[in-house]
């Protein structure tokens, strides 16, 4: 006979074993018994309506904690319509669990909560649901480090309910914005890709009405990626250098046998898993796993070492105000210029009647386009098959250092130094910025017009202008010794300050327009709402602008990295317009990958840095006007002057109204407006030009709009 400490063990062990559901022919009798379909049962519970489908035929079964959930929800329909006809018992009011849970009763019985998203087409009538009554939330609680958002929601696609990515954990919880957890089945790369594109409703609409839909993007955290087979991180030097997995990995095998294909940069941190589309639609599935850094530190700070969830709600938000991340903030940041100016547009064939694809006009076309001589890199094609030895284009970010002998006695007298950061100067400079959209042509001894993007050979060495501040024209700040090339801007800021500009040569494109007008009004809104949400407006006066400038990263480290990675988007965008060739093996004279892209477009990118330039020296110059104050330093868009106290209140120019003087350095959170910026880094960027480094290579997170691959 058991002893009653052998039964109590028994009974213990019964107790403690997950929640037992009824079958599933009864879990399906019971909702449509409820008058409730299996969208807006997924919908409340945050999970698809194929899951929903497969929990009702017995193919899967519910994780904790929609099991719970979902069993609780079960218990109360059997209480109110119980099988064969007998009269439902009275429901008692269910005491709320210790626990937060994903969904409590009254989310089936009322209309659905505002943060809820979209539900698929639904199966029955809404007049069949059980009598309304308010809803709560059916989201997940959000973690304490990162709560939610109280901002209005744009509209949910209902081809994408769940949003435009999730990042997947080891227990196969799928993380998506709004708090929402999808349950994931997958256990090889084949079926997660197979689960993205079939269930999960991940996905986001195209950025314009000619343009592409995102393809989803799932976030594999270390615990997901060995689950899924992948090494927890890439070992050996030739993994690490390449980073990406060798063809003969199981992983990779898998891949190609199922017939997906990998992109040609193969299975590294941002992996692309694709077929050829079908009709219409794409079959594309975008990964990136964390322990293989894809989430640069530089431009996602923090965020890697997050949770699943807060991870979810970084990217989510910077999908939703940029774009689905589709691998590096610079990667992105060129992606997001194609989004938003398709190459091609639908048109009708004249001759068949049929519609066929088009060029769009205002975008850079399908073709790549070889630059002009002078606007190559050394190494490009054009330069060496040409033996072009007429000199290149020099249009960089300012690297200057006032000479010591150039100061005053007063000067040297002040106890500050103050740093003021342009707040994403290359983004201003990208507005209503007409650059080229043909090929260049060639011109000799042309008349100068300044709304002509190109560039020209012009002899600036004649120009004589105040020592105390770098020279317009060069990154270094020193004063031209001769004939060089300058792109459009900087030739007409010469003609600005008063001065004839005879230009000798000159490279210059016919066609032209603002191609990047959307880019930039896309990247400003993204980056001034961001800021507006970590406190920082532009109804702040100067004073409280400079207050909570020191405290915004504090207020929500996951905006603040949302934060981050815009401006990474903006200086890497601009940057990989011209991509330098990588790798050891490459010889020049030789085609790199990055030249097949149409937005290998050297001549935009100087365009935008020479405009960057010329806006700091015109900002610079009317200071010293304003001020008769002269900088010790500029390094790319960050200035240090000299002053008598330690806030730029103490130095720039104010009317007698209080109001900033226009022209000079203004303080605000709109790009090309100043914020104060600690000089520490900036005095390291003094001594590494002092030694003849590159401080934008050095500097971490430095601002300088640096070529990707270099």
């Amino acid at each position: 006979m058991a002893s009653e400490e052998e039964l109590f063990a028994n009974i213990d062990a019964l107790l403690e074993e997950e929640p037992q559901l009824p079958p599933p022919a009864e879990r399906a009798r019971l909702r449509e018994a409820a008058g409730i379909t299996q969208a807006r049962l997924a919908t409340a519970l945050k999970t698809t309506t194929q899951t929903v489908k497969n929990w009702e035929n017995g193919r899967s079964e519910p994780k904790s904690p929609r099991l719970e959930a979902y069993q609780r929800l079960l218990k109360g329909w059997a209480a109110k319509y119980p099988a064969h006809g007998t009269p439902a018992a009275p429901v008692a009011p269910v005491a709320p669990a210790a626990a937060p849970q994903l969904v409590t009763p009254e989310t089936f019985t009322g209309p659905a909560a505002p943060e809820a998203t979209a539900p698929a087409p639904v199966e029955a009538p809404a007049a069949q649901a059980a009598p309304e009554r308010p809803a709560r939330p059916a989201t997940r609680p959000a973690s304490s480090r990162c709560p939610a958002r109280k901002a209005a929601k744009p509209a949910v696609d209902p081809r994408f309910p769940h949003g435009p990515l999730a990042v997947l954990d080891g227990d196969g919880s799928a993380y998506g914005v709004d708090g929402i957890v999808l349950d994931c089945p997958a256990t090889t790369i084949p079926e997660l890709v197979e689960w993205t594109l079939r269930e999960s409703g991940l996905g986001a609409p195209k950025l314009n009405r000619y343009g592409k839909d995102s393809d989803p993007l799932i976030v594999l955290t270390a615990a997901a990626a060995v689950k899924l087979g992948l090494p927890e991180r890439l070992e050996g030097h030739e993994q690490r250098r390449s980073l990406r997995l060798p063809e003969d990995h199981p992983v990779v095998k898998q891949v190609a046998k199922a017939k997906w294909q990998l992109t040609q940069r193969g299975f590294g941190p941002w992996a692309r898993i694709y077929r050829k589309a079908q009709g219409r639609d794409r079959q594309c599935v975008q990964l990136a796993i964390l322990s293989w850094d894809a989430l640069d530190e530089r431009s996602w700070p923090g965020v890697s070492e997050m949770e699943p969830a807060d991870i979810a709600r970084v990217l989510g938000v910077y999908a939703q105000r940029v774009i689905t991340p589709r691998g590096s903030t610079a990667v992105s940041g060129l992606e997001l210029m194609t989004a938003l100016r398709p190459p091609t547009k639908p048109e009708r064939d004249p001759e068949t009647g049929n519609w066929v694809s088009g060029h769009n006009p205002g975008s850079l076309g399908t073709e790549p386009m070889d630059p002009a001589p002078p606007e190559a890199t050394p190494e490009h094609p054009v330069v060496v098959q040409s033996g072009w030895t007429g000199g290149f284009l020099n249009e960089e970010a300012y690297q200057w250092v006032r000479p010591v002998n150039s100061l005053s006695d007063e000067e040297c007298l002040l106890p500050f130094a103050v740093g003021l950061d342009l707040n994403t100067a290359f983004l201003a400079a990208a507005a209503r910025l007409v650059v080229g959209l043909s090929a260049p042509d060639h011109f000799h001894a042309p008349k100068f017009n300044p709304k002509i993007p190109g560039s020209w050979l012009v002899d600036l060495s004649h120009i004589e202008l105040d020592p105390r501040l770098p020279s317009p024209f060069t990154p270094d700040g020193s004063r031209p010794t001769g004939p060089a090339w300058y792109q459009t801007h900087t030739v007409a800021y010469a003609q600005e300050l008063g001065y004839d500009v005879h230009p000798i040569d000159a490279y210059l494109r016919r066609e032209t327009g603002a191609y990047l007008d959307p880019w930039h009004d896309r990247l400003k809104n993204a980056y001034v709402d961001t800021l507006a949400d970590l406190g920082v407006t532009k109804y702040l006066d100067d004073r409280q602008f400079l207050a909570a400038m020191e405290q915004h990263k504090q207020v929500d480290p996951a905006l603040a990295a949302v934060l981050a990675a815009i401006k990474a988007t903006v200086k890497g965008g601009v940057g990989k317009l011209r991509e330098r060739p990588q790798g050891k093996h490459y010889k020049e004279g030789e085609r790199w990958p990055a030249l097949q892209r149409p937005t290998w477009r050297p001549d935009i990118r100087a365009a935008v840095i020479s405009k960057a330039r010329v806006n700091m020296h015109r900002k610079l110059n009317n200071m010293a006007k304003m001020t008769g104050l002269y900088p010790l330093a500029v390094l790319s868009d960050c200035v240090v002057y000299p002053s008598p106290g330690a806030s730029p209140l103490d130095f720039l120019p104010y009317a007698a109204s209080g109001k900033p003087q226009p022209g000079g350095f203004r303080l605000g959170p709109t790009p090309g407006l100043a914020k104060l910026e600690g000089v520490q880094e900036m005095l390291w960027a003094i001594d590494l030009m002092e030694k003849g480094l590159n401080p934008a290579r050095h500097i971490k997170g430095g601002d300088a709009v640096q070529d990707e691959g270099e």
